[in-house]
């Protein structure tokens, strides 16, 4: 049986952390000559916190406009990161919770590997606010490859 990646998902946030998961996302889709499928996910939880009734206030700009600057950042960071990537990479933004949308995103397009940065939070971090790419993990209807960024220190739980 021999190995083969046709379509592979970079789920990224633009943070200096996913920027080594780019790394190994773009060689792996080079080494195997698959589909970089690069995917931003704006995070709606922040509506879930608002004040309910009349003298409720947003926490943050509205959905529409949160969605709108993803969409640019997400041109900008494929023009800046991945305009070399042949074939040309699918850069796509979706809304909702990050693992549900990268998951459900590698089923609808049938991903062969997910590769994700980890954060590498302390463990009281990771206890209040959970693990993305864990959920990933867990969840994941194909492989999935973790990368750890270049330099960071993690914490022992």
């Amino acid at each position: 049986m021999a190995l083969k990646f046709q379509r592979i998902l970079f789920p990224t946030d633009f943070s200096d952390t996913s920027l080594s998961a780019r790394q190994c996302a773009v060689g792996m889709a080079e080494a195997f000559q698959a589909q970089l499928h690069c995917l931003h996910v704006v995070d709606d939880a922040y509506l879930y916190w608002t004040a309910m009734g009349p003298e409720g206030v947003p926490l943050g700009p509205p959905l529409e406009e949160m969605t709108e600057l993803g969409r640019k950042r997400m041109q900008q960071f494929v023009g800046e990161h991945l305009s070399k990537v042949k074939p040309a990479v699918i850069g796509e933004v979706r809304v909702g919770r990050p693992f549900a949308e990268i998951i459900g995103y590698a089923k609808e397009q049938q991903v062969d590997l997910i590769v994700l940065a980890t954060h590498g939070r302390g463990a009281v971090a990771h206890a209040l606010l959970g693990s993305t790419t864990e959920k990933v993990v867990r969840k994941a209807p194909c492989a999935v490859l973790t990368v750890r960024a270049d330099g960071h220190q993690f914490a022992m739980p």
